[in-house]
């Protein structure tokens, strides 16, 4: 069976830390898996929250998830501090994809992972534009740093 692979950017512009909770756990006392898209939301939360935005309003729109893929590296244990680097590319004219990459302390790789956004108008239950302003502030940061 062919295993997935992801091909992440080389740079990331945006980080945020999150703790390995005691709840997030499974029966292999382990980070349980659907706590990574968990953590992915959050992180995803905060990415667009540095922009001035948030899943319900991108710059005027909501997004919606379209697809997302995990590929994990290593197992996290309780009390991990886990760095999610966040970075959207790969915009088409009304989806773009968000990459991430998680890593512990040390340094070492967890996962990487990607989701496909796609620009939703919730109020009409279809699917809209990119706005042109995220789209503007996303390269606005990609230039400055």
């Amino acid at each position: 069976m062919a295993r997935i692979k992801l091909s992440l950017p080389n740079r990331f512009y945006f980080q945020t830390q999150i703790a390995v909770r005691i709840s997030d756990l499974n029966y292999g006392n382990h980070l349980a898996n659907h706590v990574y898209l968990e953590m992915m939301q959050e992180a995803r939360m905060q990415y667009f929250a540095s922009f001035g935005y948030s899943e319900k309003n991108l710059a005027g729109v909501g997004v919606i998830m379209g697809d997302t893929a995990i590929v994990y590296k290593q197992e996290c244990f309780y009390g991990d501090i886990l760095n999610i680097e966040v970075l959207a590319e790969e915009f088409s004219n009304r989806s773009f994809d968000l990459f991430y990459r998680f890593k512990k302390q040390d340094g070492s790789l967890v996962c990487e992972a990607k989701t496909g956004m796609v620009c939703f108008d919730y109020s009409e239950r279809k699917t809209v534009a990119v706005p042109s302003a995220f789209l503007e502030k996303v390269q606005e940061q990609t230039r400055t740093i």
